[in-house]
């Protein structure tokens, strides 16, 4: 079968490989329909910060159909269509034991710890995956994972009202302003330099773009404070001066993946209390059900 396998940082190669065999017992072999690739993978493809194993097969953001169920597998039957959690926990350490498997003391993921979805066959344990509707498109599907994550970081944000900021349009910010221009009751901003990329996910959430400056956000929140906000880019840059448009009291979801270190005046955070919060993946979110008084209640 074709795998895309990761050599090292900078070199991906497509090549032919054998398929995987029957699946061990607790895990399940899958046919991939589709997988998507996350601004991580492009982060490991370019500094091969999460490169534990080489050769090894990315793709994380996938869904797929049982073909093969190991020994005590009865959570997923062959032909079942699924996607799949990217998270590999340990499920004994203090943070598995309080139902906090994404900060896990030996967190890895799928596509590091062991084959992900940039091939055509895989196999992971039964326990990482979710049955889905036989109808959903393989695309849409594939989304579920980075949806998951765009929850996590919109439920670490506090209850506010006013206005709420989503810098950056990519997948994450894009699926975080789309969530809450469903679930929350003020008005949604976004911000991103991708004027096309900013437009498109204006047109489908009926967010307001703004660009980072105090006039701009002052205009769009009728001269009310700025009290929280969803940091999707990864820049510093970016960061920099979202700090520099928020309120006092103001509260900053990060869940992009940053390339560099952060040069503040701890100070500012301290006199005008703004409190940065790390979203890293998600808790529960992946099963949840569709619906925006079931995805987010407390919004």
């Amino acid at each position: 079968m074709k795998a895309a396998r990761l050599h090292g940082p900078g070199d991906l190669r497509v090549e032919d490989i054998a398929a995987p065999g029957a699946p061990e017992a607790g895990w399940v072999k899958l046919n991939v329909d589709a997988a998507g690739i996350c601004g991580s993978d492009l982060h490991n493809f370019r500094t091969g910060q999460w490169i534990s194993r080489a050769p090894s097969t990315a793709g994380h953001e996938l869904t797929g159909t049982v073909v093969a169920v190991g020994e005590g597998v009865g959570t997923v039957a062959v032909g079942d269509r699924v996607v799949a959690d990217s998270r590999f926990w340990c499920g004994e350490c203090a943070q598995c034991r309080a139902a906090r498997r994404h900060l896990c003391a030996s967190l890895g993921f799928v596509g590091e710890v062991c084959d992900g979805g940039f091939a055509e066959e895989t196999v992971l344990p039964a326990r990482l995956l979710h049955v889905i509707d036989a109808a959903l498109d393989e695309r849409v599907a594939a989304m579920a994972e980075p949806l998951a994550v765009a929850l996590h970081a919109v439920r670490r944000l506090p209850k506010t009202a006013g206005s709420v900021l989503v810098v950056g349009c990519g997948t994450i910010g894009g699926l975080a302003a789309l969530l809450l221009s469903r679930t929350f009751s003020g008005s949604v901003l976004i911000a991103d330099r991708n004027k096309a990329r900013c437009e498109r996910v204006a047109q489908v959430t009926g967010a307001t773009i703004v660009d980072l400056d105090r006039e701009a956000i002052a205009v769009a929140t009728a001269d009310a404070p700025l009290l929280a906000a969803v940091e999707a880019t990864g820049s510093v840059a970016a960061l920099n001066q979202l700090l520099g448009v928020l309120g006092s009291g103001a509260t900053v979801a990060l869940v992009g993946i940053f390339h560099g270190r952060l040069d503040i005046d701890p100070n500012m955070l301290v006199e005008r209390e703004i409190g940065l919060l790390g979203s890293h993946a998600f808790a529960d979110e992946l099963p949840t059900p569709s619906g925006c008084s079931t995805i987010c209640p407390d919004r």
